[in-house]
């Protein structure tokens, strides 16, 4: 059934005239929701929206939820770029994007209940919320939902997330590949996708028959900030062996490293080699460039559209949980360690949670 007549064939199921069956399958914003309604539940029942280009996305209208300080790129660059990535990924459909601040816990129910019971809302993108029950009440509703950096735990929704435990099990056995055995994990555990990394840490020693000593092998932080990332660090040097690596869970956390290393007189990497999973903030270490495993960010948002309109167009698939993996990008705060002489690694390729 070519484009033409599977047009002719829901206008003539629903009623509707064939240019405004045309518009709806077009994702143009001037048809009504009832009309959207009415072609999408005709072309699903009829296998029909199997054989349109998914290139089209079926709705014009997108609610995002995520924490407050995800809004400002002061507060939670992370976040704040996630958000940028969904308003690149929908800036070719005639989408309108909205906004609602949730608290990552204990979340307003009631609003969240308000806002996707407008008519204006036709499907929603929730940001790194951990309440379980605005998952179950995302599940409970007729609107595609899809998660960001967040797991339903009941598994009703789509999600995107990085790859944490993989990163974080990636990130660590990088560090023992260039001969380091005594690691310092610097980390912050505020979330559960915190733990899935340190899950992932822990993996990577028992995989290279390593004891993991919480005691020695972990300085925890309650957030990505660098001035309490250098005060805990040097808290813990004040009464524990130096290490001879330093794994930071984000950018300003290795920056408040470098920090606490350069106070006492060491060097990065000649006597601790840093490294980080976040990778993106860069220009804060001014005197090494820092080896990093990249958590995928900008990309989550193209995905999460994209899952989106597998929704729309596959109202009955399983609910899928997508894990996007980490990119490694080698430069020259890591030193390779070997019975003969140190060196580089290095390659040519290539609240507020956070301070400046």
């Amino acid at each position: 059934m070519n484009g033409k007549l599977k047009i002719q064939e829901i206008a003539r199921q629903t009623g509707l005239s064939i240019s405004t069956v045309s518009r709806v399958l077009a994702g143009k914003a001037n048809t009504s929701a009832e009309a959207r309604r009415k072609v999408l539940e005709c072309a699903q029942q009829n296998g029909i929206l199997q054989g349109i280009s998914s290139g089209r996305l079926m709705l014009n209208n997108v609610m995002v939820f995520a924490p407050q300080r995800a809004f400002d790129v002061r507060t939670d660059i992370f976040y704040y770029k996630v958000i940028q990535g969904i308003a690149a990924a929908l800036m070719q459909h005639e989408v309108r994007i909205r906004y609602c601040g949730l608290e990552e816990q204990h979340s307003d129910g009631a609003l969240f209940l308000e806002k996707m019971s407008d008519p204006h809302t036709e499907a929603a993108l929730i940001i790194g919320i951990d309440d379980e029950h605005i998952h179950t009440l995302a599940a409970d509703l007729p609107k595609p939902c899809v998660l960001i950096n967040c797991t339903d735990r009941q598994m009703r929704l789509d999600s995107v997330s990085p790859d944490h435990q993989l990163i974080g099990d990636y990130s660590a056995s990088y560090l023992f590949q260039q001969g380091h055995s005594h690691i310092l994990n610097l980390q912050c555990l505020r979330r559960h996708t915190m733990e899935l990394r340190l899950a992932g840490i822990r993996q990577a020693y028992a995989r290279h028959h390593l004891p993991f000593d919480d005691g020695r092998h972990l300085v925890t932080t309650s957030g990505f900030g660098s001035e309490e990332a250098e005060q805990a660090l040097s808290t813990y040097l004040n009464r524990a062996p130096l290490p001879t690596a330093i794994l930071a869970g984000g950018d300003y956390m290795a920056v408040g490293a470098v920090k606490a290393l350069n106070k006492l007189g060491l060097s990065v990497p000649g006597d601790v080699s840093v490294m980080s999973t976040d990778g993106f903030n860069l220009a804060e270490i001014h005197d090494v460039p820092l080896t990093s495993v990249q958590v995928p960010r900008d990309e989550l948002g193209y995905e999460a559209i994209q899952l989106l309109q597998r929704r729309m167009l596959r109202a009955d698939a399983p609910p899928c949980n997508l894990l996007l993996h980490g990119r490694l990008a080698v430069r020259a705060s890591v030193r390779r360690i070997s019975p003969h002489k140190t060196t580089p690694a290095v390659s040519t390729h290539n609240h507020r949670l956070y301070d400046e």
